[in-house]
C-alpha cells in the first residue's frame, strides 16, 4: 500500500541495509513480488555518523528505483541536507524523503515544504532513540506523511547470522505509544504513518502494532539468515516476507480496525 495511506494492516518497509549489492536488482524484485509495501534506503554522508562510511549513494538509489515499481524512501542520515540533495533524489525517482530531526535544524520546515510543494514528494521526519516524543509535536502536521523512530544500535558489538545490530529497550515501545497518542489526538491517525526502525522481527513486532505502529522497517529479517545474506532464486526472501506478514496480519486484525488502533 502507498506511503501515507494508513490501513488496518500494518505495512512492511523493506530496508536495504543488508542487501547484497552484487545482486541488488534481483533482491529488490523478489521483495516486491513477495509483497513488501515499499523500500527503505539509508542515505548516509559519513559525517552524520562519523564512525561509519557513507552508505546508500545515488548509484544504489538509481539501481533500486530502476528495479521496482514500489515506492522508494530515502531516509537521510546527513548533516543539514539541502535543496540540491532533494532535487537529485527526486530526479532519481524516490517517493519519500525522511529528514533527520536532530540535524536539519532551523531549516526543517523550510525543507519539508520544499519537498512537498516544489517537488511533489512525500515527507517524513525521523530521529534516534533518545529524542523525546514531544520533539515530534510540531511535525504532526498535514505536510508530513510519516513519523519514524529508530532504536539504538550498538555497532561496536559484532552481530552474527540473521541478528539485527539494533537493540529494543522498553522505552522504545513506550515512545511509540506516546507518538501514536499524539497523532490520534490531532485527528491524523488516518494520514500520518508511524514507523519503528531497527530491531523488529517476527518475535516482537506484535508489541509495536499493539501500541499504534502502522509501518515496520525490516532489513535483517528479510535479507539475512543464519548462514548469511539471503540470495535471490532460492525462495528464502519470499519465505521470510511470508513469515513476517503472517504475524503482522494476525496482530493487525487483533489490535487495529479500519479507523486505526482499536479502543480496547
Amino acid at each position: 500500500m502507498p506511503i501515507g495511506n494508513v490501513t488496518q494492516q500494518c505495512k512492511i518497509a523493506a530496508g536495504l541495509f543488508w542487501a547484497d549489492y552484487a545482486v541488488l536488482g534481483a533482491q529488490v524484485r523478489e521483495l516486491e513480488a513477495a509483497g513488501v509495501d515499499w523500500l527503505h534506503i539509508e542515505v548516509r554522508d559519513g559525517a552524520y555518523m562519523d564512525f561509519a562510511m557513507p552508505r546508500g549513494g545515488y548509484d544504489i538509489i538509481e539501481a533500486t528505483c530502476n528495479s521496482t515499481s514500489l515506492e522508494v524512501e530515502a531516509q537521510l542520515q546527513m548533516l543539514r541536507p539541502n535543496f540540491s540533495v532533494f532535487d537529485q533524489l527526486a530526479d532519481l525517482g524516490v517517493s519519500l524523503i525522511s529528514l533527520p530531526l536532530e540535524t536539519t535544524n532551523e531549516m526543517i520546515f523550510q525543507n519539508i515544504t520544499y519537498i512537498k510543494e516544489k517537488l511533489g514528494l512525500k515527507v517524513g521526519v525521523w530521529a534516534w532513540q533518545g529524542v523525546p516524543a514531544y520533539a515530534f509535536e510540531q511535525f504532526i502536521h498535514p505536510c508530513v506523511d510519516i513519523i519514524e523512530y529508530e532504536s539504538r544500535a550498538p555497532f561496536w558489538k559484532k552481530t552474527a547470522g540473521d541478528k539485527s545490530p539494533h537493540t529494543i529497550d522498553p522505552i522504545v515501545i513506550d515512545t511509540l505509544a506516546k507518538l501514536h497518542r499524539m497523532i490520534a489526538d490531532a485527528g491524523m491517525e488516518d494520514r500520518i504513518e508511524l514507523m519503528e526502525d531497527g530491531g523488529l522481527n517476527a518475535g516482537n513486532v506484535s508489541e509495536f502494532i499493539e501500541v499504534g505502529m502502522t509501518v515496520g522497517e525490516f532489513s535483517s529479517p528479510l535479507l539475512k539468515g543464519p548462514e548469511g545474506k539471503l540470495q535471490p532464486g532460492t525462495g528464502q526472501i519470499a519465505a521470510a516476507v511470508d513469515k513476517l506478514r503472517a504475524v503482522m496480519r494476525e496482530a493487525s486484525e487483533c489490535y487495529r480496525d479500519e479507523r486505526g488502533l482499536k479502543q480496547l
